[in-house]
């Protein structure tokens, strides 16, 4: 039986549960596939056999160009779908790149260090690698926002802490620790926390439009990459590569490039349809499901501490989000009260002289 509710006056059907349900796992399931083969193509990229382009910025680069060519395009598909396609168009302000760059330099930051943390880590060990995020976001937002954090939520970093101590431990007991790769593991994490504050700080300069923010800020990032590739000579490395006029390698890089893309749209689509927290309990249990893939792909043998250290960064995550969902709750519910109630003088009136 379907049932009905009632928007602006108009009687309108509502959406079944078992409907709403096999969208959010069709969104969920589209943010799983595209985020791990975007790890498993730039892994494939930059250390395989096959490739091995020793190019991590003009690789990172040409998936900020590929970004910039698919918003153009379905920037054109809104000006003759409309209805379909919800795109803004593609127009470019000075004075918005200028306003834009801060946010962009710590982008460009960002992906570098998630790439050559790949290049030096395997896919497995990466989600340890990169597990500081929460740890840089609490001390980013109280140094750049004054922002202080429960005694809950930093028990739960000092978790995520002896979860990446213990599996930094166990990486090196099997021989294949990087200390290259644990270094541009920390650096992402940093860069990933200082991402999500600038882009709070930014997104007004561009009406809170998340297509606008990402043209402007792979704008950005195609100019402010090419100076890294020249200076630490890729340029040659690119230009001596056996393969770069093989068809399968730009095929290999156009689709990494199209992954890069729908990873920001696939984070928005799923965020849509659940929520922020949702997001972050997805995100984690992703990168769980990612580094299973990893050893079972690679035939990877680890210790059963190793895996330990994985279950401890992840229960130190999951009970951080869990922590902040009801700091967040209670906040709002002090809100609601604090909206409701009147002002002792409003709700008393004002004093009116009495007759003796």
């Amino acid at each position: 039986m379907r049932s009905f509710t009632y928007v602006n006056g108009k009687r309108v059907a509502m959406e079944s549960l078992t409907s709403k349900s096999l969208k959010i796992a069709a969104v969920v399931a589209f943010y799983w596939t595209i985020s791990i083969s975007m790890v498993f193509l730039n892994k494939y990229l930059l250390s395989s056999k096959d490739l091995k382009l020793n190019a991590p910025f003009f690789i990172t680069w040409f998936q900020c160009v590929v970004s910039v060519l698919l918003i153009a395009f379905f920037s054109f598909l809104a000006g003759v779908i409309p209805n379909i396609v919800k795109v803004p168009p593609f127009k470019i302000d000075p004075a918005i790149i200028r306003g834009v760059l801060p946010l962009s330099l710590v982008f460009v930051s960002m992906i570098s260090f998630n790439n050559l943390c790949l290049k030096y880590v395997g896919v497995a060990f990466y989600y340890i690698g990169r597990s500081l995020t929460t740890v840089f976001n609490v001390v980013f937002t109280y140094l750049m926002l004054g922002q202080s954090t429960s005694g809950k939520a930093i028990a739960c970093c000092l978790v995520i802490i002896s979860g990446f101590l213990l599996g930094v431990n166990q990486e090196g007991a099997t021989g294949s620790l990087s200390l290259m790769g644990v270094f541009f593991g920390m650096m992402a994490s940093a860069c990933v926390a200082l991402n999500s504050i600038f882009t709070k700080k930014v997104l007004p300069l561009v009406d809170n439009n998340v297509w606008r923010l990402s043209l402007y800020n792979n704008l950005n990032a195609c100019v402010l990459f090419v100076p890294l590739i020249v200076l630490f000579g890729e340029t040659s490395e690119v230009y001596n590569f056996p393969l770069i006029s093989s068809s399968y390698f730009w095929c290999m890089m156009t689709v990494a490039g199209v992954c890069g893309f729908g990873i920001g749209y696939a984070t928005g689509l799923q965020i849509q349809f659940t929520s922020p927290l949702t997001h972050n309990i997805s995100g984690t249990a992703k990168a769980c499901a990612q580094t299973v893939i990893a050893c079972i792909a690679f035939s990877e043998v680890k210790p059963f501490l190793w895996w330990i250290s994985n279950m401890v960064v992840l229960f130190g995550s999951s009970a951080y989000t869990e922590v902040k969902r009801r700091e967040m709750k209670q906040q709002h519910e002090l809100d609601q009260v604090k909206s409701v109630e009147k002002p002792k003088d409003e709700e008393d009136g004002p004093l009116l002289p009495q007759k003796v």
